[in-house]
């Protein structure tokens, strides 16, 4: 089972960079995007239905901004669109697809980058979503939470950390809550259990040559069930080409949807 997560900073202009070629050769059986930038109306059909994919998009209100959407080569059982925190909701941040006992989602968590009120939003969100993480945790199910959640997790996790100690993505309170979900709660950052080498980033800044010099962060996750874990068999972020400014994390995962 072939899990594909990736941050297009815009659906339209990853397709223009060739980001569907890409894909079609993938052999992947989900696929999860955020940050589409669009209402799934704007979309010509070869961007919202491409090829034998089954496509669900959950988009802001806000035109030209954030949005999340997943494809699957298997209908799901069902789809579920939100977190059922209103005011996120409207921002187009989650997207779930139900496949037997197994959940997979497309998941975007706000950025605190822009201004302090954001940050603000941001500290709300995490505290709206650790009960839901926690009640997720204790249904029996399993899940597979992809996306981008604007946090590197430890000083590996970026290149530059000391100087971005005090920025949001890599706030004290922000790892904390890393360290809360994974350590307490129990969920498994399954990249991780295949990967422990220093330099695996999946986001670079645009400014200076941050990509030429791997000057990057990583705060794009797969993030499981720890029933999943023993599952978790490869790991690779491609960068031979660019789609955006984040890298697609593709992860392998032993057994098929039909398994669960």
């Amino acid at each position: 089972m072939r899990i594909i997560s990736l941050n297009l900073n815009g659906i339209r202009s990853a397709h223009s960079k060739g980001f569907y070629q890409w894909l079609s050769r993938q052999r992947a059986d989900v696929v999860c995007l955020q940050e589409t930038k669009a209402q799934v109306e704007q979309l010509v059909d070869e961007i919202r239905s491409p090829g034998r994919w089954h496509t669900y998009f959950h988009d802001a209100e806000k035109k030209g901004y954030s949005g999340v959407a997943l494809f699957s080569r298997v209908e799901p059982d069902e789809v579920t669109y939100g977190l059922g925190f209103d005011d996120f909701d409207r921002e187009g941040r989650y997207v779930q697809a139900d496949f037997g006992g197994l959940s997979v989602s497309s998941l975007y968590l706000p950025s605190g980058s822009s201004s302090d009120e954001r940050q603000q939003m941001k500290f709300r969100f995490m505290d709206l979503f650790m009960p839901w993480l926690e009640a997720r945790r204790a249904n029996g199910r399993e899940y597979v939470l992809c996306g981008d959640w604007n946090i590197a997790h430890k000083q590996i996790d970026l290149k530059n950390w000391r100087s971005n100690q005090k920025n949001s993505g890599f706030l004290p309170e922000e790892r904390a809550w890393l360290d809360r979900l994974f350590d307490d709660v129990g969920w498994v950052d399954a990249f991780r259990l295949v990967n422990q080498e220093p330099d695996q980033y999946t986001w670079w800044s645009n400014r200076g040559q941050a990509w030429a010099k791997n000057v990057g962060w990583r705060i794009d996750y797969q993030v499981v069930t720890p029933g999943l874990a023993p599952r978790v068999r490869k790991a690779a972020i491609y960068t031979a080409a660019r789609f955006s400014d984040h890298a697609p994390l593709i992860m392998d995962y032993e057994g098929e949807l039909a398994d669960f």
